[in-house]
C-alpha cells in the first residue's frame, strides 16, 4: 500500500534546486524525490558491534588520540 506525503513550508531556494535537479535528470519533481528517498534509505548501513569494530580497525587506529584528531579533521576544527 502507498501513502501520499506532503511537506510543508519548504524554503523557496530548496524547491528552486530541486527542479534544477529533476529537471537535469530529466524527472518530474515527485520522481526526482523519490528516488533521492529511495538512494537515501538504501545507503542506510547499520553496523553490528562486531563489524564496526572491524572497520575501525582496517581505519588503522591505535589510540583515542588519533581518533580525535579524525572526528576534528571531519568537523574541519583543525
Amino acid at each position: 500500500m502507498s501513502v501520499n506525503l506532503s511537506i510543508k513550508n519548504v524554503p523557496d531556494h530548496w524547491v528552486k534546486q530541486l527542479r534544477q535537479r529533476a529537471d537535469s535528470h530529466h524527472r518530474s519533481l515527485q520522481g526526482e524525490l523519490m528516488t533521492m528517498i529511495e538512494k537515501s534509505l538504501e545507503s542506510e548501513t547499520v553496523l553490528s558491534p562486531e563489524d564496526l569494530l572491524i572497520k575501525i580497525q582496517h581505519m588503522g587506529l591505535h589510540t583515542s588520540s588519533e581518533s580525535m584528531e579524525m572526528i576534528r579533521e571531519d568537523r574541519g576544527d583543525h
